[in-house]
């Protein structure tokens, strides 16, 4: 009997980017292999994201196609999991009777459970049971591992959607954790990235006897034999404390990098947001982070068009970003999302605004991120090999500790570390040339 076959379509950010891989290994592991398009698969599969307005058109228009190639070939099973999913459980089946599975981000292994059941008429699963970081894996690559320290969130953004489909936040043991590291460490991974929704509030929800703060499990993670970088994603500048700064300023293998989402400069606008910290307080973290570990990246998540920001408002957030000076930035456009209280917000900001703001605020970062890159000219970084070029194939293509990519003449196998000397630096990247010390010993 020829073996099942899946295609898995992964929308949205890393905690997604984590679960599809998840996914795949709990396929794989129930002897199905994946399938190179939709129209081979006898599993169509969908990991959903729900944060901005545009992922949904982009899903619906992928679902529809799955539709397609399901009543050409009846027998197909199309499954919806992730953010969306959730979001709208009550019409899932109702709005596109062609699903036959859908689940929310803590139901995955649920999708095992709908597979091998004598019967495959339609189920929906969406209440939390299980964390999906519990479930094999299948990594994208074989040097770089994913670690799900906690999942959902207990802000209360007023544009975010996150808690309504993710729930509360939740935490994994320590010990459960480093040994997933240790595992991981022994399978070849080099750099592990923690994920949650706010990293920096992990573990406060453990029994006080398993309580340990984010700082002190980057410390034990740090501790474990082949573990070269560390990365994680993403904090809250309400919780970055100094304990945590300390802990990049004295761990060797925890990156010069932080993503310290801002969202807007505006003091009047992140109260609306409820964003729970001012742009001063917003500073002073910067300021620290650059007295604590002077050569770090600093990138952020900016949002323009917030229902009631005025020019002003919006010219607050541009002086920010021209002061802090991101090494990168990822801007939006803001976009209602149903069940949010900043949809129903007076003041909701013409389109046309919001694209010209987008527009000046993005020349900014950009400038301001090319001004910033120039300081790794002339100097030799270590790179982590991640395979060729994407512009050219003559060269290779890596990541610094910084998290800045790096297209460079020389030779290296994918997950292997070179010393390369930048020549150039651009808004987003760096170019060199692999230095004569070759490659960088452990």
């Amino acid at each position: 009997m020829a073996s099942r076959r899946y295609h898995l379509t992964t929308f949205g950010c890393q905690m997604n980017e984590h679960d599809s891989e998840r996914m795949q290994g709990m396929l794989e592991s129930l002897g199905y292999q994946e399938a190179p398009s939709r129209g081979e698969a006898d599993l169509i599969l969908f990991n959903t994201c729900s944060i901005r307005e545009r992922a949904d058109e982009r899903f619906i228009a992928h679902l529809r196609e799955a539709a397609a190639i399901k009543r050409r070939a009846p027998g197909t099973v199309i499954g919806v999991g992730g953010c969306w999913a959730q979001s709208v459980k009550e019409q899932v089946f109702q709005r596109f009777p062609s699903v036959d599975v859908a689940f929310g981000p803590g139901q995955v292994h649920k999708l095992a459970e709908f597979l091998t059941s004598d019967s495959l008429t339609a189920q929906g699963y969406f209440e939390f049971e299980s964390f999906t970081g519990d479930l094999p894996a299948k990594r994208a690559r074989a040097f770089q591992g994913w670690l799900q320290i906690s999942v959902g969130c207990n802000c209360v953004c007023s544009y975010c959607i996150v808690p309504s489909t993710r729930g509360r936040e939740l935490s994994r043991d320590p010990d459960v954790l480093v040994a997933e590291v240790e595992r991981l460490a022994a399978d070849g991974v080099s750099e592990v990235t923690l994920l949650g929704q706010n990293v920096n509030s992990y573990g406060r929800d453990l029994a006080r006897e398993r309580r340990i703060p984010f700082s002190e499990l980057l410390r034990r993670v740090d501790g474990v034999d082949g573990i070269r970088r560390i990365r994680y994603t993403s904090p809250h500048p309400k919780d970055m404390r100094s304990d945590l700064l300390q802990a990049h300023a004295e761990l060797p293998a925890l990156c010069e990098h932080i993503h310290l989402p801002l969202q807007s400069g505006s003091n009047a606008v992140l109260r609306q947001m409820r964003r729970t910290y001012t742009r001063e307080r917003y500073l002073d973290r910067v300021a620290e982070i650059r007295e604590q570990v002077p050569d770090c990246a600093i990138t952020t998540d900016l949002i323009v068009g917030f229902p009631g920001e005025t020019e002003r408002d919006f010219e607050q957030t541009l002086e920010l970003a021209e002061q802090v000076g991101y090494d990168g930035a990822f801007t939006f456009i803001y976009s209602p999302r149903r069940g949010t209280e900043a949809a129903t917000l007076a003041g909701q900001v013409e389109h046309e605004v919001k694209v010209e703001r987008l527009e000046r605020l993005v020349a900014v970062i950009q400038r301001r991120a090319a001004e910033r890159a120039q300081r790794f000219v002339g100097r030799t970084l270590e790179v982590l090999v991640e395979g060729p070029s994407r512009t050219d194939p003559s060269k290779l293509r890596g990541r610094t500790r910084h998290n800045k990519v790096v297209n460079f003449h020389g030779i290296g196998q994918a997950g292997s570390y070179v010393q390369v000397d930048i020549t150039s630096a651009s808004s987003q990247t760096l170019t060199g040339e692999m230095s004569i010390l070759a490659c960088a010993g452990r």
